[in-house]
């Protein structure tokens, strides 16, 4: 197993827990944890993550905004993200891939279907 690094943006504890656990476990990946979007700029830059998971109803600064300021850091842009959403509409799956989102995941997710899910969306070995 590679030892991919994921960032997991989301501002529920019990998400954050089980994506973490799950990712580990399954995958043998290494998880950072940020709970709002703003963490998740802070920490993307400092970090580096190979992908980032992110929660799109999040308090003061919503997924697509923190999307938005991650592509306009060059720092951050090539990271490819993945949102995580209980809202998902075709027409919603269409604009987030115009704005260069790779891929959504609903929630409720399927705890030991996501490192699968992540893997499959980044051409990634598991």
């Amino acid at each position: 197993m590679s030892s991919k690094r994921i960032l997991v943006v989301d501002n529920e504890p019990s998400i954050q827990e089980v994506a973490q656990i799950c990712l580990e476990t399954v995958a043998g990946w290494q998880v950072t944890i940020a709970g709002s979007g703003l963490e998740g700029l802070a920490t993307a830059e400092r970090e580096q993550p190979d992908a980032i998971l992110l929660d799109v109803m999040m308090p003061d600064m919503d997924g697509l905004d923190t999307f938005s300021k991650l592509q306009a850091n060059p720092a951050t842009r090539s990271i490819p993200v993945i949102l995580l959403t209980a809202k998902v509409q075709i027409t919603d799956r269409q604009n987030y891939t115009e704005l260069g989102i790779r891929s959504t995941i609903a929630k409720p997710f399927s705890p030991l279907d996501l490192a699968q899910q992540i893997a499959t969306t980044l051409g990634w070995q598991l």
